[in-house]
């Protein structure tokens, strides 16, 4: 009968995460992971195959959930806009930083600043890239209902984006305390909410 690894699992994971806040994803050694974890290299290729499984084991899930936020986000507004509804901007990407990312602060941390080296180095812009199609659409979707959207381009559209993601992932990156990163994500949002409403037509 098959040992179970639950316990020696948990213990690979926190040493992975250990290793890469501390050395980055460049810098960090399977073997130095070992060491943190108590066994060798090659009871740590039993978890995982190699040093990139164990940086995708901790960014696909992050990225997952967003994605996964982000659909219901864009569902949700489309019924909002048709109705005229006051309530379309109540929820924004504020929220999902505050649900998805701050209860995960320190693997979103590992992926922001620790990524180099690894395909999630650019994650900020690639989920700008990610989001702004469906933005577009969106916009294109509000003018057909008759909003006074903003005349903007696609390069416009891509810079403000970016500037807004890379704005609420901010205090994340600088590793603020909670109660200041939330403080911190409001006053993003008042200051970026009425250019977004003005580019929408609300």
């Amino acid at each position: 009968m098959p040992r179970d690894k639950t316990e020696s699992h948990i213990k690979v994971n926190a040493a992975i995460r250990a290793e890469f806040l501390e050395k980055g994803y460049e810098k960090a050694s399977v073997r130095s992971i070992g060491q943190r974890a108590g066994m060798t290299s090659a009871g740590l290729y039993r978890h995982y195959a190699d040093k990139q499984a164990m940086f995708a084991a901790i960014a696909e899930p992050l990225i997952a959930q967003m994605d996964e936020w982000m659909q219901r986000h864009t569902d949700r507004k489309y019924p909002l806009a048709e109705n005229d509804s006051g309530s379309l901007f109540d929820e924004t990407i504020v929220d999902m930083i505050k649900n998805i990312v701050l209860p995960q602060k320190e693997d979103f941390h590992i992926l922001l600043c620790c990524s180099r080296g690894t395909r999630y180095e650019n994650f900020i812009h690639d989920q700008v890239e990610k989001y702004q199609p469906s933005l577009s659409e969106a916009i294109k979707h509000m003018k057909v209902l008759g909003y006074p959207v903003a005349d903007i381009s696609d390069e416009e559209l891509h810079f403000l984006l970016s500037a807004y993601v890379t704005a609420v992932f901010e205090p994340i990156i600088h590793d603020y305390p909670d109660d200041m990163i939330g403080h911190y994500l409001d006053t993003i949002n008042g200051f970026f909410m009425p250019g977004w409403k003005r580019i929408m037509g609300t």
